[in-house]
Order: structure tokens, then sequence, then C-alpha cells
């Protein structure tokens, strides 16, 4: 625990660290006016699907967390960048309405696409949509998930999330999907970027023992775990991965650093 005292950057989770739904989790806007008043840079990774950055940023402030879009990176921005880079033609979003701003300038095709895009689209899942995606990836489209998050915590509990159909289309089609958001590695080196920070003295904040602290010591950076949001002390114990540090909540974090 030694080393997070030397924590030069630190990238945090947003849903279960921050919030819960509409909840906010005490403590939270006191430790980034600490790091600020440090001198720490800090930013926010989130595999949120529900809402733009411009949506999520305004969310944060009106919950008190000082924060600004340029703060911010989402799955959806970082699934557009990579669509970009690849050059796809014609592309299918499978998404929440809100978030189809951040890929202003995809080119689309709901008919004849050459990439579905997968997001959270809550309980429009059905059989029928799962067929025409089925069809489609077997007439040669490519699979970009945003994540493969197994299940998310809201005000109601745990809820699945799309993990679970990200899954079933590469088992039937035998395709596997591209994940642009966590735990891909490029999600937190794009963070690292941002940020101007190299992975050595990075500390990755998150709820998520496999998602968030596993896939973040995958990609060379230190993992500090908070026992709110979808944390479960059993699924924990059971992992191979072994956090940095796992505290209470994200309230306790400027202890591990000052």
């Amino acid at each position: 625990m030694s080393g997070l005292r030397e924590t030069k950057a630190v990238l945090f989770d947003l849903d279960g660290v921050f919030y819960e739904g509409a909840t906010l989790i005490a403590g939270g806007a006191r430790v980034l006016n600490q790091l600020a008043e440090k001198g720490v840079p800090h930013c926010f990774i989130t595999n949120t699907t529900t809402r733009s950055r411009r949506e999520l940023a305004k969310k944060l402030l009106a919950l008190g967390l000082p924060a600004n879009e340029s703060q911010i990176i989402t799955a959806p921005v970082a699934t557009a960048s990579y669509l970009r880079s690849q050059g796809y033609r014609r592309c299918r979003l499978v998404v929440n309405e809100s978030v189809r701003e951040d890929f202003t300038g995809i080119p689309l095709s709901s008919t004849e696409p050459d990439c579905l895009v997968i997001g959270d689209i809550g309980p429009v899942w059905d059989y029928a949509l799962l067929n025409d995606l089925f069809q489609q990836v077997m007439g040669g489209a490519d699979i970009v998930a945003m994540h493969k998050n197994r299940f998310w915590k809201t005000e109601a509990g745990l809820q699945l999330d799309i993990g679970g159909f990200v899954t079933a289309l590469e088992y039937v089609t035998g395709v596997a999907a591209t994940v642009v958001g966590k735990p891909s590695t490029a999600f937190f080196e794009l963070a690292l970027q941002l940020l101007g920070q190299a992975k050595e003295g990075a500390v990755v904040v998150g709820d998520d023992i496999e998602n968030d602290i596993g896939a973040a010591q995958q990609a060379g950076i230190a993992g500090v775990l908070v026992k709110t949001g979808k944390y479960r002390s059993d699924i924990a114990a059971r992992s191979a991965v072994k956090p940095a540090a796992v505290i209470d909540s994200v309230a306790g974090l400027p202890a591990l650093f000052w």
C-alpha cells in the first residue's frame, strides 16, 4: 500500500463510486477537491452507455461533484473514436437514443451494416432483435461492444448488463467482439493520454473487481477497490485479482495517499 503514496494521477470509475442512480455516495466531492488542491490530475472513465458525455457532465455538476466534460471518457466517445480509426462505412447503432450525439459524423445503416455497435438499450432486447443482429453478423458485420459488463447497480438493485447479449452473439456466430470500453487496455491508455501521465504512478478507483481493478492491473496500473456500487464481498473473495487497497468508499481514498 505504501506505493500509493507516490500516486501521480487518478482514474475514477463513476457509477458505484460517486453515485448509485441518483443517490450521491458521501465524500466524493471532498476527495475531488483535495486532489485539485494537491495538484493531482484526475479524470473519470466510465462504461456508462445510457447518457451522452454532455449529459453525464451535467449530472455530475447537479450532484455537486466538481467536474467538466473534458475530464470524462465514456465508452461511447471511445467507441466513436475507434470506429473513425477503422474506417467503417456503414454502422448500425444498437444504443440508447441519448448517446447518439456522441456518434455524430459516423456513417450509419441499419439494413446493410459492416459493423454492429452495441450499448445498453435496456428492455428493448428481445429475440427478434438478437436474431436480426445474428443474421447481420453472419452476413459479415463486425461486432463492436462498448463493454461487456455482466451487471450493474441501480437504486432498484443489481441489473443485467449488455455483456450477456454480446456473449450470446459471439457464441452463436463464432465472431469475437471488439470491446472498446473497460476492460480494454486501450481505454485506460486513452485516459492517461488525456492526463498526460504515464501508467507508473497512476491509480484506478472502481467498484468492479474484474473490469475496473483487474483490467487496470492488466494495463500496468494499480487499482483501489471500493465497497460500494456493485461490490460484493463473495465475488471479490473468489477473484484472483488482488487490489492495491480496498476501502469502504471513495471517501477513504485520501488516507491512502497522504
